[in-house]
């Protein structure tokens, strides 16, 4: 069993994308970053940069103690090695997959999310900040375009950990002031990623725990789900 301390927020989405396809049994433990929960004692034993979502697998490989795992890059590589699912077996398979989670930890998750900040949250609007967010964001939705240009999935043939953990920040494009009809490719990859039966049963999720109206398939598409994605 994993518990999922877990907010509706893109790297949120990522993990419960993760356990819907792979089918693994899991609970989620609310962590309402809207109230400030993530800075409590007990979640920060957990995650100590006070940041969801983060993990405790009860039952690691190593059959030792519940093991804690934070960072959504690293619960994605935790759990694709733990099932053995979402992660190329081969070298070059694995070596792209990794690159490219990395990419979206260092890259586009934190870009738009200064999107998000700057544009929707902040009390004071700075064109400055705002234009240098909005175009790296821009920038890495092409570095994403190129790459779909010759494959069906972002590593390649197969969907692995780098799909889950890009998709949930391309789900808000809106709101980072960009048009997925300008990236063909990426729009192509993102409604057939919209589409699987595990993307719909991870977003249908969220109306647990935020009165967001999401409901079925599609849905998901132009929601922001966190009262600051910049709190990630």
């Amino acid at each position: 069993m994993i518990d999922l301390y877990y907010w509706p927020t893109p790297n949120g989405h990522k993990i419960t994308m993760f356990l819907e396809e792979v089918g693994l049994p899991y609970r989620i433990e609310p962590v309402n970053i809207g109230a400030g929960e993530q800075f409590r004692p007990e979640f920060l034993a957990i995650s100590p940069n006070n940041r969801m979502p983060a993990i405790v697998d009860h039952v690691p490989l190593d059959g030792g103690s519940p093991l804690s795992v934070f960072e959504s890059g690293a619960i994605l590589w935790y759990l694709g090695k733990k099932t053995g699912q979402l992660i190329p077996a081969d070298l070059r398979g694995e070596t792209e997959a990794l690159q490219w989670l990395f990419w979206q930890t260092a890259g586009l998750g934190p870009a738009a999310s200064q999107t998000h900040h700057f544009s929707h949250y902040a009390p004071e609007k700075i064109p400055y900040a705002i234009d240098r967010y909005v175009q790296e964001t821009c920038r890495l939705y092409g570095v994403l375009n190129q790459r779909l240009a010759d494959r069906p999935y972002v590593a390649g043939a197969s969907y692995t950990v780098a799909d889950i953990a890009c998709y949930p920040w391309i789900v808000p494009h809106e709101r980072q002031r960009q048009q997925l009809e300008d990236f063909p490719n990426l729009q192509r990859w993102f409604n057939h990623i919209a589409a699987r039966p595990a993307t719909v049963r991870a977003y249908a999720r969220a109306p647990e725990f935020t009165a967001l109206p999401l409901s079925g398939m599609g849905a998901h598409r132009g929601a922001t789900d966190a009262p600051d994605p910049h709190a990630r």
